[in-house]
């Protein structure tokens, strides 16, 4: 067992409950640490998405369009690159209220540990994310 100074009044004991609550909690920071840049990397994804979508309609139906798949470019026609890229753009929704949701929990667990952890420790303890 260690001790936490609180102000200068009195030490506050951090036992084995206690140090689990902070590596929970550390642990959910960095998890939503990484969601949320997993979050806006799907997000510039979809923006990229929807300004091709734009882009297509202004293409000629007979042409066939160039569609990477993997690594290689394929001819294909319009109106399947259309479908394909609905799919991805419905994929990609999918993918971000997931990661929401997941952002949305981990707040809500990392809210109910601050309260715990500042009601015991104080001021003696920052848990604010930088």
């Amino acid at each position: 067992m260690s001790t936490i100074m609180y102000g200068e009044e009195r030490e506050v004991e951090v036992n084995w409950e206690d140090q689990n609550r902070i590596n929970q909690f550390s642990k959910l920071n960095t998890r939503m640490d990484r969601l949320e840049d997993e979050y806006k990397a799907q997000k510039t994804e979809k923006e990229y998405l929807d300004d091709l979508a734009m882009e297509i309609e202004l293409l000629d139906e007979d042409e066939p369009v160039l569609y990477k798949i993997g690594d290689a470019f394929v001819k294909i026609p319009l109106e399947d690159a259309q479908a394909r890229l609905e799919k991805a753009k419905e994929d990609i929704d999918s993918c971000v209220d997931d990661l929401d949701s997941q952002i949305t929990q981990i707040s809500t667990e990392m809210d109910e540990l601050k309260k715990t952890l500042y009601a015991k420790f104080g001021q003696a303890i920052n848990l604010e994310r930088n």
